[in-house]
């Protein structure tokens, strides 16, 4: 009697993952979550990026896989990993032009589970501009991003700490439908992201490693 069902589970968010993370974006006809892959093969370490991405959202990559790089070791990679490897990261829906800074926690996320091969819980969405040093930033469309969630069934959030202030913008009702984690660092992001100690999945890499549009569409904005 309604009509066609207007909200599709994503159906890359079916079970914990290694290297694919939910991030949140604004988008012009409100927020949606998104979904980033990473992988990685043989290579002389290019960095390989797809989904119609915006120079800020690119510059955000860059800036998440260098601070992975910085703890490399602590991730039990070799010193040559990322000089033989190439990294590819994809963004889904790629009809659909992207960009700005917060997808960097959930790029992160991707690329640290991927290298770690420490799945990624799929009932767990974040947002957040990273810096060099791992530190979460506040980012826009707070209030977008948490129905975003909520629509899609995932009712745990990991938010900016300095974004706690956007959460009174919410009706009680949903604010009451989820469980947040204020975060102000990438590793705060991954004790609650990861499937389990990101610890114990770190140790068993010591030896090995295990690769795992036009003006009328919405632009999202992250």
């Amino acid at each position: 009697m309604l009509g066609p069902v207007k909200i599709i589970p994503d159906p890359l968010r079916q079970e914990d993952q290694v290297g694919v993370a939910t991030g949140l974006a604004w988008t012009e006809t409100g927020g949606e979550t998104l979904t980033i892959e990473a992988t990685y093969v043989a290579g002389k370490g290019a960095i390989q990026l797809t989904g119609q991405l915006g120079d800020v959202m690119k510059e955000s990559a860059q800036t998440a896989l260098s601070h992975v790089k910085t703890r490399a070791e602590e991730f039990g990679l070799s010193r040559n990993f990322f000089s033989e490897h190439d990294i590819h990261l994809h963004v889904p829906a790629g009809a659909i032009p992207k960009d700005g800074p917060s997808a960097g926690v959930t790029i992160a996320t991707a690329l640290i589970s991927l290298f770690t091969g420490v799945a990624v819980r799929k009932d767990v969405a974040m947002t957040g501009e990273i810096t060099l040093l791992g530190r979460v930033l506040p980012v826009g469309g707070i209030k977008e991003k948490v129905l975003a969630a909520i629509r899609q069934d995932v009712f745990h959030l990991i938010l900016p700490r300095a974004n706690e202030k956007d959460l009174v913008e919410l009706p009680k009702h949903l604010r009451s439908k989820i469980e947040v984690t204020l975060a102000d660092d990438i590793d705060e992001v991954l004790k609650v992201s990861l499937a389990k100690d990101l610890g114990s999945g770190s140790k068993k890499k010591k030896t090995r490693h295990r690769p795992s549009g036009g003006s009328m569409e919405p632009r999202a904005f992250h």
